[in-house]
């Protein structure tokens, strides 16, 4: 609880007229405690993609500890820098809070205009877990493999298509990369986020996708898509069946992705102290971590410094990746 000191004011009664009169002494009024109201979570991406689903598993859990509502709120646009502004510019009081997504710390290099600081705005909360990204195909095309489609794509240059969910944004760089890696061409279709990607990818508009395995692996399952190559330098627990894109020919090809949780910079020390430490027991608890797992998540928690971390050593890395292939965002 936080305190206020504010002069007193004495009332009196005189003639049927009311007076105020202050008076030297100091009295305290205490504030209300953290949280007296609903809490907005701000997830920068449409509806259904990874870090929203994760965002809409945990609310719940939050809002049982905390007892206020945890609302998620959708403002897609921009590779997730209008919503992600609009966090920035919140009162840092811990009622506005950012659900955020690796293109978090990849936007940082790609906007020479954005409207805050990657790391200067924020005050880092949890990071919610870590991965890996997965290279999916429409299964019209003739490729089981990454050689596969390496070959393809070098006999048919620019015709094959990849949805990304957004320029700048985790699929599209990850598929530069792959591209720059492997030698070939293929042709990028920029949608809003990742459930317009996958949508046009199952209807056979584009042929290929990197998306996160939590997104991907459902229609992989089913046999609407299929499971071309993990960008994670070990296989996956929950598709242990797919080489990884390394052990496909591309060497120390890896594309990681993670989900975490941020504050307006400036947020009380105590407020993240607490959001901190009550995200770490959420993401540990058997349910939540049983359902990241099979969601192909390895569930992290932990100290906040994790994610500051992570953060920066991302825009240094995929600094590298946008500075070599000349991509831009604006």
């Amino acid at each position: 609880m936080r305190y206020v000191f504010l002069p007193c004011l004495l009332k009196a009664v005189i003639g049927g007229s009311v007076f105020y009169m202050g008076i030297n002494s100091l009295c305290v009024w205490a504030q209300a405690p953290y949280p007296s109201k609903p809490i907005r979570v701000i997830v920068p991406f449409p509806a259904g993609g990874g870090i929203d689903t994760v965002a809409r598993q945990l609310a719940p859990k939050f809002s049982e500890a905390l007892g206020q509502n945890f609302i998620i709120d959708n403002r897609a646009g921009a590779s997730g820098t209008i919503g992600t502004e609009m966090v920035a510019k919140a009162p840092a009081d811990g009622y506005t809070l950012l659900a955020a997504f690796s293109s978090h710390s990849q936007n940082e290099t790609l906007y020479r205009h954005l409207g805050y600081d990657t790391q200067k705005s924020f005050a880092a909360i949890s990071l919610i877990a870590t991965v890996p990204n997965f290279l999916v195909s429409h299964p019209s095309l003739p490729i089981r493999t990454v050689k596969d489609l390496i070959i393809l794509a070098k006999k048919h240059p620019s015709q094959i298509l990849y949805a990304s969910i957004g320029v700048g944004t985790p699929s599209h760089l990850s598929t530069e990369l792959l591209k720059s890696m492997a030698g070939i061409d293929l042709t990028h279709v920029a949608y809003k986020g990742a459930t317009p990607s996958i949508t046009a990818l199952i209807a056979g508009e584009t042929q290929l996708t990197i998306t996160t395995v939590l997104v991907g692996m459902p229609f992989v399952k089913v046999g609407r898509l299929r499971g071309v190559g993990v960008a994670a330098l070990k296989r996956s627990s929950v598709m242990p069946e797919v080489p990884t894109i390394d052990e496909s020919g591309l060497k120390g090809y890896e594309s990681l992705a993670w989900y975490g949780i941020f504050a307006p910079a400036k947020t009380p020390p105590e407020i993240i102290s607490r959001l901190n430490q009550l995200s770490s027991k959420i993401i540990h608890s058997s349910d939540i971590r049983e359902r990241l797992l099979q969601q192909g998540a390895e569930p992290v928690g932990g100290a906040a410094e994790a994610l500051e971390n992570l953060v920066k050593d991302d825009i240094v890395k995929w600094g590298r990746v946008v500075s070599a292939l000349k991509i831009t965002a604006d």
